[in-house]
Formats: structure tokens, sequence, C-alpha cells
């Protein structure tokens, strides 16, 4: 007797199929090409703005006025709490003149500007501790008032120091007027 088997054609040809089937689920899907980013544009930065060329649009420098009397006569100090005057106007009222001074001992003059006026004054260290540069002022030198009635700020400026970018407060016209009464 004999066994029959079954026909092996018809298996060979489902087999290759599925073993190709087989291998397939075992591979990664092919991914997908990674988008290229398309090149940026180089931020383009502003350049600085240069230095305003009108003085009276210069920062001002930080600081107050305040108003003393000792027996001398009277002075205005301009500055911040707990640091050294950066600008004083001092009457003296046994000379009858009026000091303007600032930090340092250049001996380079002043050149004073307030919205009517602009003039160079001498000026010389005063040879104090801290060192200050001075010039002097007869009460009724009308540059005084020029700078007490300078619209929103005057300056002093001395080659080799920062240019100081002064308000024009009450305390100046106080004393320059203690000085002429």
């Amino acid at each position: 007797m004999t066994v029959s088997r079954p026909p092996v054609r018809p298996l060979l040809r489902v087999l290759p199929p599925m073993a190709l089937l087989w291998v397939a689920a075992c591979v990664a899907p092919p991914r997908a090409p990674t988008p290229v980013d398309a090149p940026r544009p180089t931020p383009t930065l502003a350049p600085p703005r240069p230095a305003p060329v009108d003085w009276q649009d210069w920062p001002r420098t930080p600081g107050t006025w305040t108003y003393q009397r000792d027996a001398r006569g009277s002075r205005a100090l301009f500055g911040t709490a707990g640091r050294d005057a950066l600008a004083v106007l001092r009457c003296d009222r046994g000379e009858r003149r009026l000091f303007l001074s600032r930090p340092g001992s250049a001996t380079a003059p002043f050149t004073i500007r307030t919205t009517s006026t602009t003039r160079s004054v001498a000026a010389q260290p005063t040879g104090g501790t801290p060192p200050y540069a001075a010039t002097a002022f007869a009460p009724t030198d009308p540059l005084l008032d020029a700078i007490a009635f300078s619209r929103g700020r005057f300056t002093i400026e001395q080659a080799g120091t920062p240019a100081l970018v002064l308000p024009p407060y009450a305390e100046i016209g106080r004393v320059i007027e203690d000085c002429r009464g």
C-alpha cells in the first residue's frame, strides 16, 4: 500500500511569498527623509545710534542739587547721596565772589553752555582734598544768570573729563542771590 502525499509543488509556491512577508515584517519601515531647514537669514543688527550732536540732547548727569549755608556763605552741590559732589557753586560772602568747581586738578578751561550763552572760563586747581578745579565769578557776571535761567540744562565741559550735563534747579539761583544781596 502506498501512502499518498500531498503534492509539494503547491506548497513551494506558497512558501516563498510567505517567507518574504515574514522577512519584510522584521525590517523597520524606511524613514522619511529629514527635511532640510531653509537657511535662516542672518539677523541684521541696527548700527548703534551716534552720540547726539546737539548738547541739549546729551543725557543728564545723574544726581540732584542741594543747598547749604555755612559761616562763609552758601553753596549748591550737585551729585548723588554718599559721594563727593560733581559740581559746586559757592558764594564766598567775604570775597563777594562765586566759585564754580568740579572734581579734578586739570588746568584746562571750563566751557559752560547754556541755552543763551557759551563761554570758556579759566580754571585752576583749588588745592583741596579731594582735588577740585574751579573758576571765579563776580556776582554780577551775566553768565551766572544764563546758567540759572537756562532751559532744561547747562553743561560744564573741561578737556580730559566727562561733560557734566546739569539741570538749572532753584538752588543755583539761591546761591547767586545770596552773593548779590
